[in-house]
């Protein structure tokens, strides 16, 4: 290491280890324990609850996130999926989550919703599936029903349809401009796959890199978890109406959570690869200890550089490398894009992020495992009839919430469907 730069990093390093000793000592002895990594070695189990008739099995889940910086797909994009998708390791489920599908503008942000970049992102990435993965994956949608912020955030979930999936909700918290515009906000989908309750959330939080401007980001994710709420379709059948009301949570998205460090020790300390130290500075990882708006929340060790800002000149320097370059940002890299968890019994096989240089920021995934309570075959019949919904596939919950909207309804007498 430059020896201009050792000082510095020692200083900040003594000062940061001293204010946060106890709480890392703390998530160490957490983490040491393995709860959140615990794996049953069999796929199929009896649970350990007393119902006779639960069986538990695992589920792998594919989840990831990318901000395309308001840029439309192309076709040239499929190697740079292939790779985000990582379809060499097929999952059970795909857990998708888009910031900026469409441009910052003002007209994005105040004006009508435009599902045509979601088509085609939907349209690309089902190929990409149906084409790689040994399973058969759903036909992609044509009018896709992912809920979009108007700015531009999509949350999409792909399944193929080994499990029942049911009781499918979706809800979009916008809290960016005001404190309710859509250039910043979430979108929530809870479901059940077969008797475990899911609730998956990709947040596209406030920007800044300034002192104080985490206080932003925590308010907004205060925010979310006050404001996200699942309605329920009957009082008979129990199913969560909150965030943290579910067995497994997954939080992700352009968080934008910066480093606590100067610019050019940040670069010196990416230039030696050394993520550990550079973690002692991540404004993320404070929220993760005690105290934070993500007090009891995981996150799988980084391995990998920062995602955020590259280069629209260059994509593989940083933006601000070389300041002599016109209208070139200066940014401090940061790790923005992230991938948390909630919940007992997740444990989490790869996180990793991808090479594209489509965007200024890289694409983050992470593959899962975890297990689910399934409903023995001879008690199936009774679950239909509890609930309606237990053979129902995710496209057709969706589809049919999508066509029972009053939006769609509309939409539909306008083109004469009806």
């Amino acid at each position: 290491m430059d020896n201009h730069y050792k000082p510095k990093i020692q200083k900040f390093g003594r000062w940061f280890s001293k204010k946060h000793k106890s709480r890392r000592s703390r998530k160490q002895l957490s983490d040491e324990s393995g709860d959140e990594y615990e794996e049953e070695d069999n796929s199929l189990i009896m649970s350990s609850d007393t119902d006779p008739c639960s069986l538990t099995n695992q589920l792998r889940i594919f989840v990831a996130t990318w901000n395309v910086a308001g840029r439309s797909p192309a076709g040239s994009l499929a190697v740079d999926l292939d790779e985000w998708l990582n379809v060499k390791e097929s999952a059970d489920i795909y857990v998708l989550g888009f910031q900026e599908i469409v441009p910052l503008k003002a007209k994005n942000v105040i004006g009508g919703e435009d599902l045509t970049e979601a088509r085609s992102w939907n349209l690309l990435i089902g190929q990409i599936l149906n084409d790689k993965c040994a399973c058969r994956w759903i036909t992609p949608m044509i009018n896709p029903v992912t809920s979009v912020v108007e700015e531009g955030d999509q949350g999409e979930v792909n399944n193929c349809g080994r499990y029942s999936i049911s009781s499918v909700k979706v809800c979009a918290v916008a809290c960016g401009i005001m404190g309710y515009l859509g250039n910043k906000g979430s979108v929530s989908v809870s479901m059940l796959i077969e008797g475990t309750s899911f609730c998956f959330i990709v947040a596209h939080l406030a920007s800044g890199e300034k002192k104080g401007d985490e206080g932003r980001r925590n308010h907004q994710v205060s925010d979310i978890f006050k404001r996200t709420y699942f309605t329920r379709d009957d009082h008979f059948t129990p199913r969560p109406l909150t965030i943290l009301g579910h067995d497994q949570i997954f939080w992700f998205g352009d968080l934008n959570y910066r480093l606590f460090l100067e610019n050019d020790l940040a670069r010196e300390l990416i230039k030696k690869q050394d993520w550990i130290a550079l973690q002692e500075f991540d404004q993320l990882r404070q929220e993760l200890g005690d105290g934070g708006v993500f007090q009891g929340w995981r996150e799988g060790n980084i391995k990998f550089a920062p995602t955020y800002k590259y280069s629209a000149f260059n994509s593989n320097w940083y933006s601000g490398t070389f300041p002599s370059l016109v209208g070139e940002k200066q940014r401090t890299p940061a790790w923005c894009d992230r991938i948390l968890w909630y919940g007992k019994g997740v444990k989490q096989h790869s996180y990793f992020r991808s090479e594209s240089k489509f965007s200024d920021h890289k694409p983050v995934s992470a593959l899962f495992s975890t297990q689910i309570e399934v409903v023995r075959s001879n008690d199936i019949g009774s679950s239909k009839r509890i609930n309606g919904e237990a053979s129902s596939t995710l496209l057709s919950l969706i589809t049919r919430d999508n066509d029972a909207s009053p939006s769609n309804r509309k939409c539909h007498r306008r083109k004469g469907r009806l």
